[in-house]
Formats: C-alpha cells, structure tokens, sequence
C-alpha cells in the first residue's frame, strides 16, 4: 500500500470521530427538547407542521401507541409509493416516457425504501421516473432513516426515564429526525456533490456521438440531491444501476470519500448522543469503542486481503496480483475497500464497486458485517438498536457469572428485556438461513445465479443477508428482478425492520416503567474495558456460532479452492 492509502485508511475513522462527537452533542439537545442554533429556523415550521397534523407535541405515547403510529406511518408510505410507481407513466417529469413499473418489482421497491433498506432489482434509469425518484424514493430516504432515529432515542428514553409509562410522541420524533438532522447534513452534502460534478438536472436524457460514429444515450437527473440524503440516511439507493460507481454519482476521489462520510456520520454520532443523553459521556464512549474495533478490525482484514491480491493473477503476470476487476481505477483498491466496507457495517448498501468481484476472505468480512445484525454502527438508529441488544445479552451472560441479576445503565434486565433481545438479535438471522435454504434447494432460486460451487452460494447467502439486514448493496452476480426473488427478499427486508424496531420499543416501554438502580459495589461496570472486550467477543461468537458452517461452504470454501487454482 501506498502512503496515500494509509492516510485514507487513518484519517477516515480519525475525522468521523472528530465530527461524530459534536454531532451526537446536538442530537442530543434536539431531541431532549433543548434549544439549538437551528431552532430560530426550524421552530416555527416544527410547529407549523404540529398544527397541519393535528399533533400535540406535549403529549407522550406509550410504547404500544408509539409501535401503532410507526406501523401506520410505515404502511402507508408502502401504499402511497407503490401507487405511484403504478401511475408514474402518466405523471410529469418523466422526459424519457417511463411506463408503469411490474408489481412484484413495484412492491419490492417500496418495501424496500419504506424499511430503510433501498435493495434495488432494477435498473433505475431504465425503470423510473424523475418524479418517482424524487416524490417517492427520496422522501422516503428521509422518512425511513428518520423513523430509525425516532426508535433509537425512544430506547434511550427508556434507560433514562424510571417510573414512566411513556417512551416520546413518535411524531414528534420524526419531524425533528428530518427537520434538525437529515435536511440540514443533506443540504450541506448535495451542495458538496454538486460542486464536485454529480448531476442535478432536470432536462432530459442526451444522445451523444461516440468516439467511433456510435451514438450513445447518456442517462442524466437530479441525482446530487438523492445522493446526499442516500448516503446521509443510509439508504444506499442509487439514482443509477451502477449506484456510486457510476461518475455521475461519484466523479471525483473527494465525493468517493465525502460519500464514506456521509454514511457513516449519523450512526458514529448516535453513541455519543447517547452518553449526552444519559449524563454519562463514558457510557456513549464505551459503546462506540465497541463498535469501532469491530470496524478497525474488519477493515484491516478487508485491505490486506484486497491489497496482497490473487495468487493466480501473479501467475498470470499481473504486477503485484492485484484484482482490479468490478473496481472503478477512480477509487482504486483501498478507497473501494473502505466504501464496501462501510456500506456494509452501517446497513446502507450504496456501493461503487461490485462486491461479487471482491476476493472470497473480502466476501466473508461483508457477509459477517450483514449478518450479525448490522451492529457495528450499522443504520441510523437501528445500528445502536441492535448492539445496545448485544450489550443485553451480555449483561445477561455477566450476571450468570457473577450471580447476580443482571443490570445495564442502571436498570435491572428481566424476561422480557433478555427475550425481545434475542428476537432482535436471531430473528432476521433465522429467516435469512431459512430463505437461503429454499433458494439453493429449488430451480426458481438457482436459475438467477452467476456462478456455480460456493460463490454461487455466497451470491444467493448475500441476497438473503442484504434484505434480512436491511443493508440493500448486493454481490451484483445475481439475477434479483424474479417474482420469487423480489417476493422473498421483500419478506426478508419486513421482518428484518419490524422484527427488530417493535421489541425495541417493547424494551423501551418496560425499561421505562422501572426505577433506577444506584450503582453498588457489585455492579458490573458497563463503561470500561472488560465490559467492552466482553461485548466484542459476544458479537463475534453470536455470529460465527450461526454462520460458520455456512461461511465455510461459501467463502472459505472459496478461497481454499482458488489456492489450489480453481475459480468460479
């Protein structure tokens, strides 16, 4: 590696943090009702917006209203985009005549971009329109990833609160999500973007005469602003079929970086507003540490993997071995492998290179990522969820130890603490393993694949995990746009959202009902070094305790092949 690649791989996680911790300061204060400097801007139309709806901002919700408002809320985005795609071809801004989009297609999609997970079948400049892309898919980059971060601080209200039968008001939650947090961090990036070169136009597509006499039809739109906000939510949904491989949607080296920023920014400030919130800044700290050496870790397996190359390629004659296939020579290898590698640790799913092309020990480190729950930052809001979960369990384990009940951050953790944790940690885990199941064992889930032996296994394994994970990128070897595809992985991205956000709030309302225990002599210290040594190692046993035999058919498999000179 080149000094400029160990810069990158440095300075990354180095200024993430540097912004995340004042990030996670403000989103506390917004969110505990405090005034900021954005409150002279957004108050009046927060308020406004109170009043549109018929919303009384002081009055709070149970977790089970809270889960009612938020199922609602959900499932009328699916009905109202699924409707839209339908209608799309006789709608305006759709220069290029775009049709009617397939229903399995259509409900795929916006199951998909309802549930944060923005998993694309299709090929989006060839399958909608502008104003698809923007009323539909954008607003709901918006309102999925703001939905998220209502959960994540109604959990955080749950550890605070003691003696309390309410968790927030959801909708109240969401407009300052998107008011305070996603609009403003949107705003900044997409000016960003555009300033770099990603297109935002509204004209429509161009025929151009290429080099040797051919025309060619270059696809345009208003991609920087759908960009930002893809990346700022962790959608990962793509303007084109080549999402961020594509030069109109990351042209320049600082847009390949400022995109990494951009998705990882919200679910690195998260922890921090939770130590802000709690009034116990090494409480937030403890959980981002465990979060960051799962990442430091996982990205430094990822980068020496990709850039000590393919043994066979050095037989071939290639300088150096590197595998530059499926990666833009923009990035290069190692701002390709800290792309992938985030957009996969924080459930986004954007990509600018096509990870099917990766090395198989790179495959595994993207599987293992997706399917431990998308904890290590993960998504906005559901990442702490889901580690926050880990820590549960982890407690629970400590109290086995020592003898004594379980506690974290002050509350006593019970029967239905420790079963909502495992449904939210297993649940998506379980149904992943199922449908990959029945996709390897029938002719309709084999005919979509690639490649045959077990990178044919990885494909279909990734899909699966992808979906269930809400994450959305895909190993770009398979043929997803299939009624049995779109079906299941619209199952999988379902129960991956709802079977982790209600026991969350199932959590946060019983939390919330319980007094604050004082730390005491035999209390296990959740803010320091054991604590954190023993939440990495649960999350690591979690998962290889339920992938391994499948990571070793798959992967594993693969790379001992490849050894031996067999490629797939």
């Amino acid at each position: 590696m080149t000094l400029s690649d160990w810069l990158c791989l440095i300075l990354v996680p180095l200024i993430l943090t540097l912004l995340a911790i004042p990030l996670g300061e403000f989103m506390a204060s917004v969110f505990s009702g405090g005034k900021n400097y954005l409150t002279p801007f957004f108050l009046p139309v927060e308020r406004f917006l109170y009043r549109l709806l018929g919303v009384d901002e002081k009055e709070e919700m149970s977790w089970k209203s809270y889960a009612v408002a938020l199922l609602f809320f959900n499932a009328i985005g699916i009905a109202a985009l699924l409707f839209l795609q339908f209608i799309q071809g006789i709608l305006p801004l759709n220069p290029q005549k775009l049709g009617a989009v397939r229903w399995d297609t259509a409900l795929n999609t916006a199951v998909s971009f309802v549930t944060n997970t923005n998993w694309q079948s299709y090929s989006g400049e060839q399958t909608m329109s502008y104003l698809t892309q923007m009323l539909g898919l954008t607003v709901q980059n918006f309102l999925s990833a703001a939905t998220g971060i209502a959960v994540s601080i109604a959990v955080i209200r749950g550890f605070i609160r003691k003696n309390a039968g309410t968790i927030g008001n959801f909708w109240v939650d969401i407009t300052r999500s998107v008011l305070y947090v996603l609009l403003p961090l949107a705003f900044i990036w997409s000016v960003l973007l555009v300033s770099q070169g990603v297109v935002q136009t509204f004209s429509g597509y161009e025929t151009v005469q290429t080099l040797d006499g051919g025309k060619q039809i270059i696809a345009l739109g208003p991609v920087a602003s759908q960009e930002a906000i893809k990346e700022i939510g962790t959608n990962g949904g793509g303007f084109f079929n080549a999402n961020s491989a594509h030069p109109f949607e990351n042209p320049t080296p600082l847009t390949n970086y400022l995109e990494i920023l951009g998705l990882l920014l919200i679910p690195m400030a998260l922890p921090f507003a939770l130590g802000a919130m709690l009034k116990n800044r090494r409480q937030g700290i403890a959980i981002f540490a465990a979060m960051m050496i799962l990442y430091l870790a996982g990205l430094g397996v990822f980068a020496w993997v990709e850039t000590n190359g393919n043994p066979l390629l050095e037989k071939a004659g290639v300088a150096d071995g590197i595998n530059m296939e499926g990666k833009e020579v923009r990035s290069g290898v190692v701002g390709s492998v800290i792309f992938a590698h985030a957009t996969t640790v924080t459930s986004c799913g954007a990509v600018n290179s096509m990870h099917d092309s990766m090395m198989p020990l790179s495959g595994l480190i993207l599987l293992f990522n997706m399917t431990i729950g998308e904890v290590i930052f993960g998504g906005v809001g559901v990442g702490l969820i889901g580690l926050l979960s880990y820590a549960i369990l982890t407690m629970f384990l400590a109290g086995l130890m020592i003898g004594r009940t379980p506690e974290l951050i002050g509350k006593k953790l019970e029967l239905k603490e420790m079963i909502m944790s495992i449904v939210i940690i297993l649940s998506p885990a379980i149904l992943l393993l199922l449908l990959s199941g029945i996709a390897i064992s029938t002719r309709v889930g084999l005919s979509s694949l690639s490649n045959a032996g077990p990178h044919g296994l990885s494909q279909i394994i990734y899909a699966f995990a992808s979906a269930s994970g809400n994450n959305g990128s895909a190993f770009a070897g398979l043929n997803a746009n299939t009624i049995f595809f779109n079906l299941t992985t619209a199952l999988a991205m379902l129960v991956g959202r709802f079977s982790t956000i209600i026991p969350a709030l199932i959590i946060a309302g019983a939390l919330a009902q319980k007094k604050t225990v004082p730390p005491s002599i035999a209390t296990f210290p959740t803010t320091g070094f054991l604590f954190i040594a023993m939440l990495v190692g649960v999350i690591i046993i979690v998962g290889a305790l339920t992938f391994f035999p499948v990571f070793t058919l798959g992967p594993i498999l693969e790379h001992l092949l490849m050894a031996a000179g067999k490629t797939f």
